[in-house]
């Protein structure tokens, strides 16, 4: 991973909630195929957009409460977060150009 950020539940709140950058979270899993489909995708798009948003991975499993904090119940979802709210969502995998469309008027 290069450009992507790792989640985890000690660096949610610094990362995500007090970016200065809309933040992309994904909340995945190893064993969703949906979300391994996405995955190069979402690279590219944390590579391209480099200082405008910021792409956060969310592993559900191992962060599980952060995802029942989220009401995730199915996965791939991707939550848009700006200033700390979440200010959109896409619940399944996408094109590259659905997934430009859903953060492309917040930043």
């Amino acid at each position: 991973m290069g450009a992507e950020v790792i989640i985890n539940k000690d660096n949610f709140e610094v990362e995500v909630l007090k970016s200065d950058l809309p933040v992309l979270t994904d909340f995945w899993a190893e064993w969703c195929v949906p979300c391994k489909m996405v995955n190069p995708i979402l690279e590219k798009i944390a590579e391209d957009y480099r200082g405008k948003l910021k792409v956060a991975k969310i592993n559900v499993d191992e962060c599980g409460e952060i995802a029942s904090q989220f009401n995730i119940f199915s996965i791939p979802t991707m939550l848009l977060f700006k200033s700390g709210e979440v200010v959109q969502q896409q619940v399944g995998a996408g094109s590259r150009q659905a997934i430009e469309g859903f953060f492309k008027d917040h930043i």
